[in-house]
């Protein structure tokens, strides 16, 4: 079992937030993933941060693919929290792409 493994296994078929390389946010429940962390998300959105406006909810639908190349970062969300976010009233700059 290849390291990621062993770190993803628990969130399959939970809510997971996805933070890219290129500066994405997503947000989705997270259905498999193989050795190479590909990730196969449902219910997918992304969230797209602005200083001027509320997060922009961009919805994706039926199984949405991110190439594990690609991620950054995975974490497990607490629905309840998250479901109680206003997100028209965040502000944030938009997230920057990594640089290596």
């Amino acid at each position: 079992m290849a390291s990621g493994e062993a770190g993803l296994a628990p969130l399959v078929g939970t809510q997971i937030s996805v933070i890219t390389n290129d500066g994405k946010h997503y947000m989705g429940i997270l259905r498999g993933y193989d050795q190479a962390t590909n990730l196969l998300l449902q219910e997918c959105q992304e969230r797209v941060y602005s200083t001027k406006s509320g997060v922009q909810i961009i919805q994706n639908p039926g199984i949405y693919c991110i190439r594990g190349d690609n991620v950054a970062v995975v974490g497990e969300v607490d629905e309840e929290a998250d479901a109680s976010l206003d997100l028209s009233a965040v502000r944030a700059p938009p997230l920057q792409p990594i640089q290596h």
